[in-house]
């Protein structure tokens, strides 16, 4: 019986500690980079040189705060304050939402997009569209120069499941998920969700100004 006791309460600690790491983790909702782009503050395209961990001021209890540093080298801003970016800042683990993976050997180009803090500094989440430029497709590379940009009036909804369907003529059905099984697909690399004349918004894929290249999805 002792033993039973001892295996039970061996579960019951276990499955308290597999709580704690759940709530802990990091829970961010898939978003179409248009979408990344419009939420963001700050959007650049950056070799990182430089990573180490800093004291963040301190938390109600006097305990130091910590974050990364990453110093960077801008070569472009698409979105921004009109300045060069130097550092950036991110939670110092990835289950608070942390970006720990950036190469710092200043060889790799990424896209970081973030917030811009109070005090003028960029900080960078797990949530944030960041990925490396060499992975990016030549319409989302273009689409931050502007298209991004003039879309952001608009509303890109995800389908999760079929059925789905758009419930303003504002709204861009992004169906990836359910069509492709990736959130990373045709709609996402190729694809911006830009405003008509009329005010409704569409599919648009092409590298000239928005004219007869429209996909309505809602329209078989």
């Amino acid at each position: 019986m002792k033993s039973v006791r001892s295996c039970i309460g061996t579960l019951v600690v276990l499955v308290l500690f597999r709580v704690g790491e759940i709530a802990e983790a990091c829970s961010c909702s898939p978003v179409h980079p248009q979408q990344a782009f419009c939420n963001a503050d700050v959007v650049i395209r950056a070799k990182v040189v430089g990573k180490k961990e800093v004291d963040s001021g301190n938390d109600i209890y006097g305990n130091p705060i910590k974050r990364i540093q990453y110093e960077i080298k801008q070569i472009k801003m698409f979105k921004g304050p009109d300045r060069h970016i130097d550092v950036i800042f991110t939670a110092p683990s990835s289950a608070v939402c942390g970006v720990t993976n950036l190469e710092t050997n200043g060889k790799k180009e990424y896209l970081i997009s973030g917030k811009a803090e109070a005090n003028g500094k960029m900080h960078v989440t797990l949530c944030d569209l960041i990925m490396p430029w060499e992975s990016m497709s030549a319409t989302q590379k273009k689409s931050l120069s502007q298209r991004y940009q003039t879309g952001c009036d608009c509303k890109i909804t995800r389908c999760a499941t079929f059925p789905c369907e758009i419930t303003a003529p504002e709204e861009c059905l992004w169906t990836d998920w359910v069509t492709e099984k990736i959130i990373h697909g045709p709609q996402s690399d190729h694809y911006a969700c830009i405003k008509r004349g009329d005010g409704s918004c569409s599919w648009y894929r092409g590298a000239a100004p928005p004219k007869k290249e429209f996909l309505d999805l809602e329209d078989p």
